[in-house]
């Protein structure tokens, strides 16, 4: 019954989480950008510039074109992603219409288009993380991934390249351009939201200084960390090999401690997902 219980308490998290997420992306839709006639990517642009054109409420055209996409996502991805998709997208068009007669707090469009962006992307980004989406295009794109060669986010750009080509024709080219850029600044927050500000990186040193900045590393940012033995192939002598996994934030310090002792060290880092309790005792805090 603990687990259950415990599985039913998670669910019910994600849910609000996921309506969380959709009001503040209609916040970022009706307070910044349609009032300065700047669109949202997917299926929520073409929903912007159909209720422009007809005149109908923007929530009617948000669940009637995402609903086929929802039904794909329930058939081919998986019921409780379809679900959370859902539960978004009817809180999406619950809230746009509802905050519709709100007028926009700024005709500044850059402003709005800068805030709308990072606005939106903090909600998409909350409803991704917990394991939901927000739009038809995405889940098109994650079934044409696994057919394709091409990522979700190149099929997701393919799609909007000719959504924001048709807000050009009815608002005209200054309005998609600043509808690009919201775009864009919407990407990266959705990235930072999702992976997080201390989204975890491992970093691998080759240097001749190994011990020297091993020690700086444990000293300054306290961090644990692996020493590897290698072998340099052209050579074929014995090198040392540093491995750390430290936070995005503290990338540059760490950047500054090795060009510190040795300017012609090799650094490599990528993002890991880091866990278990060892790991996250001894590379995380």
């Amino acid at each position: 019954m603990g687990k259950k219980n415990n599985k039913i308490l998670i669910n019910i998290k994600r849910v609000i989480f996921v309506i969380l997420g959709a009001f503040i992306v209609s916040v970022g839709l009706e307070i910044f950008l349609i009032p300065n006639n700047i669109i949202d990517g997917g299926i929520t642009g073409i929903s912007i510039m159909a209720s422009y054109l007809t005149n109908l409420p923007l929530g009617v055209f948000i669940f009637v074109l995402n609903l086929p996409f929802f039904i794909m996502g329930y058939k081919q991805i998986g019921k409780t992603f379809a679900i959370l998709t859902l539960i978004a997208v009817i809180c999406l068009s619950i809230s746009v219409s509802f905050l519709h007669p709100i007028p926009g707090i700024t005709h500044d469009v850059l402003l709005a288009t800068v805030f709308g962006g990072i606005i939106i992307g903090v909600g998409i980004g909350i409803i991704i993380r917990n394991g939901g989406s927000l739009d038809g295009t995405e889940i098109v794109a994650i079934m044409l991934d696994k057919k394709t060669a091409f990522s979700i986010g190149e099929i997701v750009m393919f799609f909007n390249l000719f959504i924001l080509g048709g807000s050009a024709i009815l608002f005209g080219w200054d309005r998609a351009m600043y509808s690009l850029i919201a775009y864009f600044i919407a990407f990266k927050t959705i990235d930072i939201t999702v992976e997080g500000l201390d989204e975890a990186k491992a970093v691998f040193i080759v240097s001749d200084k190994t011990t020297e900045i091993s020690e700086a590393i444990m000293q300054r940012l306290g961090r644990s960390l692996t020493l590897l033995d290698g072998k340099g192939a052209y050579k074929g002598e014995d090198i040392n090999v540093i491995y750390v996994v430290v936070t995005r934030l503290e990338i540059a310090k760490l950047k500054n401690i090795v060009n510190g002792f040795d300017e012609d060290a090799l650094i490599t880092i990528s993002s890991v997902e880091a866990t278990g309790k060892k790991c996250k005792k001894r590379a995380i805090h």
